[in-house]
């Protein structure tokens, strides 16, 4: 038998680490050649890491969360024949010269689980097999001398948590009896940040820490520009993408960004530079199962109405599926952030940093406006946008938001060119 030792591959990009986000597999598990055995994360990318080899897992050499050097042991896999060699560069590793493959431990499952000490698929799980609880509620039950292995988890995936611990200890292995009032929880879970989740708290952390933040909020009356959206999306051809007010947004801020180019920047803090950008790549801040990503819309000052959202929307689809790549998340110069009809009346939006301004959209509802004569019904929207006080005065800040009002109350402007 031989050992294989895989280590952490050159993402790339000149990374010298990347964060363990996923294992798909673990001790004991068989392996086929090309299966992905762990994910990476880097920024906001995500790298599938193959195996090379197929054999049997005996080691795992990091846990979800923790941070892998490049070249770092990362598995080890126990395959037929000699072994010994060491695999540094998984994309370009080749198996093991003249060795015949073996039929894989998991065609024959008795002796494969057998083997790994771990029991087949079609047999129940061994009394001592190792059940899923916290570290702290493994220490609650040591001390209550509860056995968790007797014992139901109700949390994710079967975890075993504090209640859980109540519950055996007051009424065995049966059900809560039904009550009139539930009793009092007093149950905490601890969840460790990995992954795009430890990424965003970063970059929020960053951002709030290093920019002194200003918003600045104004309502607009989008009827006439709802009007004009209700119109263009009857009239739009089959392949031609439905118009949200997001496009109409873009299209306002590159005018508004082109008479005060401060606003269309990003600020180094170490040397003191504002760099101004002719170009105006617009991030959109989009929601996903996984976290808040921000795909950049580029050269929006090159597009029109509907190629903004032609290509809003494949970036979208592309965040949510995971697809998007590095350069498709990165390299904005000003971003929108905007939750839809749960945006609310007001929001804080924070900065994208090295970014100076952000604009919030906040969710359209029809309000009584005074009209000089009577109160006659609107659909109004709020912006509340924030900016770098470093850079930007309250005075610039409420200059830009009322040229966006302008152009989104009268909506021809934004088709007039320049």
């Amino acid at each position: 038998m031989g050992e294989f030792t895989i280590k952490m591959p050159d993402v790339g990009e000149g990374v010298a680490e990347a964060e363990l986000v996923e294992w798909h597999v673990k001790a004991g598990d068989p392996v086929r050649e090309d299966m992905v055995i762990a994910a990476v994360m880097t920024d906001k990318a995500t790298v599938e890491i193959p195996s090379p080899v197929s054999g049997t897992v005996v080691w795992l050499g990091a846990e979800i969360g923790d941070r892998i050097a490049v070249k770092a042991p990362l598995v080890r896999i126990e395959t037929a024949g000699e072994g010994g060699e060491i695999r540094t560069e998984i994309p370009t590793a080749e198996p093991p010269a003249k060795t015949p493959e073996p039929p894989l431990p998991a065609l024959d499952l008795t002796k494969a689980t057998a083997k790994a000490g771990i029991a087949p698929p079609a047999v129940a799980a061994m009394p001592a097999e190792k059940p899923l609880a916290s570290p702290a509620v493994r220490l609650l039950a040591r001390e209550s001398g509860v056995d968790l292995r007797q014992v139901t988890g109700s949390g994710p995936a079967g975890r075993i948590l504090r209640e859980d611990i109540d519950q055996f200890l007051t009424h065995g292995a049966a059900p809560f009896p039904a009550q009139a009032v539930p009793g009092r929880k007093t149950a905490t879970e601890e969840i460790k940040l990995t992954g795009l989740r430890r990424r965003i708290a970063e970059k929020m952390s960053l951002s709030v820490s290093r920019i002194p933040h200003i918003t600045y909020v104004e309502e607009i009356d989008m009827t006439a520009l709802e009007e004009l959206r209700a119109t263009m999306n009857g009239d739009r051809r089959p392949e031609q993408p439905k118009l949200t007010v997001l496009p109409f947004l873009m299209r306002a801020i590159v005018k508004a960004v082109a008479a005060q180019p401060n606003l269309n920047a990003t600020f180094d803090d170490h040397t003191g530079v504002l760099t101004r950008h002719a170009a105006v790549h617009i991030g959109i801040a989009a929601q996903t199962p996984a976290g808040l990503v921000v795909p950049v819309v580029r050269h929006a000052e090159a597009r029109g109405i509907w190629d903004c959202a032609s290509e809003m929307n494949r970036l979208a689809e592309a965040a949510r599926t995971g697809s998007a790549t590095r350069d498709e998340l990165g390299g904005s110069t000003i971003t929108i952030s905007s939750l839809g009809a749960l945006g609310g009346i007001v929001s804080t939006p924070v900065i994208n940093h090295p970014e100076v301004a952000i604009v919030g959209v906040n969710k359209i509802a029809v309000r009584p406006v005074w009209d000089g004569t009577q109160f006659v019904p609107r659909k109004m929207m709020n912006l509340s946008s924030s900016f770098d006080h470093r850079i930007v005065d309250g005075w610039d800040a409420a200059t830009f938001v009322q040229r966006v009002r302008v152009l989104l109350e009268s909506p021809a402007l934004i088709f007039i060119e320049s």
